[in-house]
C-alpha cells in the first residue's frame, strides 16, 4: 500500500462526501413547503404572516440559495451542523449522543453475522452437496426473503412474550447494568445481522469453492502439505477478498436498516430523531444525520479498500 494510493483514495472519499452534502442540501430545499410556516402551525391553524416572516429571517431562509449553500459548507468545515428547528438544540450534540448506540448495534449485528456466516460457509464448501450444505443454503434463502421488521417482531414474540427469557426492548447504559445492556442488545443485533449472515455464508461458500478449484491448491496438496495449511495459506487468503468486499458494502447498508430495528426494539439510536425531523421538516437535523450516515459509509468503504490492499499488494501498487 503506497502513500500515493492512500492519498488518492482519501481524496476521492472527500470529494464524494462533498457531493453527498451538496445533493442533500439541494434536495431538501426543493421539497415543497415552508419550514417556518410548518413550525408555527398548530392544530391546523395558519400562523400569522408576520411571525412566519420573522422566523424565516431568523433561520436565514430569506437569503439567496447560493448564500445559504456557502454558509452550509462553511459550517460543515467548522464542524457546525446547525441547530434543530424544532427544539432549538444543537444537531451535533444529538448525533454525538445517539450515534454510538447505532454503531454499537451495527457492529454487534456484524460480529454475529461474521462468526456464524463465515465458518458456516467454509464448512459448507468443504462438504459440498452434504446435508449441512443443503440445509444451510435453504435457511439462508429464507433469511434473505424475510424483512427485518418481521424477524424483529418474531424474535420479540418468541423470546420475550412466549419464552420470557429476553427483554422485549429498551435501553440501559452498559455502565449502569452490563448484563441487562447485553440482553437488550442481543435481539436487535440478531434481527439486523441475519441478512448479512446469509450473504456472508453464500459469498464465503462461493469464494471457497472457486479457490479450491485452482491449480495452486492441487499443487499444494500434491506436495504433501497438511490440509489445514492448504486451507489457511492457499485457500482462505484468496477467498477473503470478495468476502471483505461484501462485508464492507453491507455494513454500510446496515446503517439504513437500523431504522426499523431501532423502532421495533425501542433502541435509542439515530432513527428516532431522523424520523421526527423528516416529519417536522427539520432540515438541519435531517441533513446532519444523513451526512453522518453517508460519511460513515464512505469511511467503511475506505477501510475495506485498505484491507484489500493489505491482502493483495498489487492493489496498493497501482
Amino acid at each position: 500500500m503506497t502513500g500515493v494510493w492512500l492519498t488518492h483514495r482519501i481524496a476521492v472519499s472527500l470529494i464524494l462526501a462533498w457531493l453527498v452534502a451538496t445533493i442533500v442540501f439541494l434536495a431538501l430545499h426543493m421539497v415543497p413547503g415552508d419550514p417556518a410556516e410548518l413550525l408555527l402551525s398548530t392544530g391546523g391553524i395558519s400562523p400569522d404572516p408576520a411571525s412566519v416572516a420573522e422566523l424565516r429571517q431568523k433561520l436565514g431562509l430569506e437569503r439567496p440559495l447560493l448564500t445559504q449553500y456557502g454558509a452550509f459548507l462553511a459550517g460543515l468545515l467548522r464542524g457546525d451542523l446547525g441547530t434543530s428547528l424544532v427544539d432549538d438544540y444543537p444537531v451535533l450534540h444529538e448525533i454525538a449522543l445517539r450515534l454510538p448506540r447505532t454503531l454499537e448495534l451495527i457492529f454487534a449485528g456484524t460480529l454475529l453475522a461474521i462468526i456464524t456466516g463465515v465458518p458456516a460457509g467454509i464448512y459448507a464448501a468443504m462438504h459440498r452437496g452434504g446435508t449441512f450444505d443443503r440445509c444451510a443454503s435453504g435457511v439462508t434463502a429464507l433469511l434473505l426473503a424475510i424483512p427485518v421488521f418481521v424477524v424483529g417482531t418474531l424474535l420479540v414474540l418468541l423470546f420475550a412474550q412466549t419464552l420470557r427469557i429476553m427483554p422485549a426492548g429498551g435501553f440501559t447504559p452498559f455502565a449502569q447494568d452490563p448484563l441487562l445492556h447485553l440482553k437488550l442488545l442481543t435481539l436487535p443485533a440478531i434481527a439486523i445481522g441475519k441478512g448479512l449472515a446469509a450473504v456472508l455464508f453464500r459469498m464465503t461458500r462461493a469464494a471457497m469453492l472457486d479457490a479450491l478449484a485452482n491449480d495452486y491448491v492441487r499443487t499444494a496438496r500434491a506436495k504433501g502439505l497438511a490440509p489445514g495449511r492448504v486451507l489457511v495459506v492457499h485457500v482462505l487468503r484468496n477467498a477473503l477478498n470478495p468476502v471483505i468486499t461484501v462485508l464492507g458494502l453491507h455494513m454500510g447498508t446496515l446503517l439504513g436498516g437500523t431504522v426499523l430495528v431501532e423502532y421495533v426494539f425501542n433502541w435509542p439510536g439515530l432513527s428516532t430523531p431522523l424520523l421526527r425531523a423528516v416529519e417536522a421538516r427539520d432540515y438541519p437535523m435531517v441533513v446532519g444525520i444523513v451526512l453522518t450516515i453517508s460519511v460513515l459509509f464512505l469511511l467503511i468503504n475506505l477501510i475495506v479498500e485498505m484491507l484489500h490492499a493489505a491482502l493483495d499488494p498489487r492493489i496498493g501498487a497501482r
